[in-house]
């Protein structure tokens, strides 16, 4: 054999493809690293759901405490959120509540998973709680509720 028909086989051997195996093999670690990115772009999705809900609950604070300021009393539990947008009807009256009531856009906002905040009251101290991802109360991790007192 010479130079010539051994270089001729080294090119035929290298040009010769992937087996089956290595195919299976390849695809495998693919799919691996692939959930492995999936799960870390969901966890990251749900933290800043739970950052976002945060956040809410903060902004809604700012307006219940301008709501006492200028009402005197914050809202009560009967009266819930539904009262920084018109001026409740019974109980004790605000004077000074603004035409447009306390929010710009007419809206209580949702939670980030599209739940209703729980609205506690007796009029001088509140609590807001999100249930969380799965929207139920109490839960751990993602489902873990989210209360305004803990913030």
């Amino acid at each position: 054999m010479n130079v010539q028909d051994n270089h001729t086989n080294k090119i035929l051997k290298s040009q010769r493809g992937m087996s089956l195996v290595e195919i299976l093999i390849a695809l495998t670690l693919l799919g691996i690293a692939g959930a492995f990115v999936v799960s870390n772009v969901f966890d990251n999705l749900q933290e800043g759901k739970q950052q976002a809900a945060e956040i809410q609950m903060q902004k809604l604070g700012e307006i219940l405490r301008d709501y006492r300021r200028k009402c005197g009393l914050y809202p009560t539990s009967d009266q819930g959120l539904d009262a920084l947008l018109a001026k409740p009807t019974g109980g004790r009256e605000c004077r000074n509540y603004p035409p447009n009531g306390f929010i710009e856009n007419g809206k209580i906002p949702l939670d980030p998973w599209d739940f209703e905040y729980l609205y506690e009251s007796d009029g001088r101290k509140y609590t807001l709680i999100s249930f969380g991802a799965d929207g139920i109360e109490g839960g751990e991790g993602f489902d873990a509720d989210i209360n305004s007192n803990e913030l």
